[in-house]
């Protein structure tokens, strides 16, 4: 079965040049030239990628991205921004995206991006099935983290989590109670998806102890290291 991909772009001449060239890669794709549609089928259509413009009419890139992770549709979201803006990147990551990438773009790197996150979903998927009955789980304080599962708990509740969020806290889990410098966790859980900016690694943590309800200038697990990275501890009683 082919994998979805629905394109949010309003440049029709982007549109036709993604969709020729990922039907050439064997994805079946659907399009939309305005935030509005974009959201309504990545809502019906399920599709298995997203590829999303930050310009959009109606409803603005970030915009639909924010309302999709709202409610907890979490399929992985490739930002497309024209704007060569660091703002704009780690704000549409702050939002819930997995990636970003600058127009103008190669169709080949868009495509190599999109398998590569999508092979880590699928491992995901076919882990939690093939391991069904044989979970292991990281416990650190009221944090329940399941890796074959691909879920984490936190004071009994699931977690919504994006891979990369997923990622970040299994292995900051895994090294408990050492510090992990940003270049460290950068090369852990991105490896060569993304560039050198490790802003991408504050914007995942801030994100990390939101769901973890962590008071920012207090944090129980999480710790900032100024200058060094950040360290998962057992919390103090």
């Amino acid at each position: 079965m082919r994998n979805k991909i629905l394109v949010i772009d309003d440049e029709p001449s982007i549109i036709d040049l993604l969709q020729y060239n990922l039907k050439q890669a064997g994805f079946e794709i659907l399009t939309a030239l305005d935030g509005e549609e974009g959201k309504r089928l990545a809502e019906t259509e399920s599709p298995d990628f997203i590829l999303l413009d930050l310009m959009l009419p109606k409803l603005d890139g970030m915009e639909v991205c924010k309302q999709l992770r709202q409610k907890q549709i979490m399929t992985p979201i490739l930002m497309l921004t024209a704007k060569d803006e660091e703002i704009d990147k780690l704000l549409g990551l702050e939002l819930g995206a997995d990636d970003y990438m600058v127009k103008p773009f190669s169709p080949r790197e868009v495509i190599a991006r999109i398998k590569a996150i999508l092979r880590r979903t699928q491992v995901q998927s076919e882990t939690a099935v093939d391991n069904k009955f044989e979970e292991t789980k990281i416990v650190i304080g009221e944090l329940f983290i399941y890796p074959k599962k691909f879920e984490a708990y936190f004071k009994g509740d699931l977690i919504e989590l994006t891979l990369k969020e997923f990622e970040l806290l299994l292995f900051l889990a895994r090294n408990r109670g050492r510090v992990q410098s940003r270049d460290e966790l950068l090369n852990a859980v991105w490896k060569n998806e993304f560039s050198s900016d490790t802003r991408i690694v504050d914007v995942h943590i801030s994100r990390l102890r939101e769901k973890l309800k962590e008071e920012t200038k207090r944090p129980v697990y999480i710790k900032t290291f100024r200058g060094i990275g950040y360290k998962l501890e057992e919390p103090k009683n």
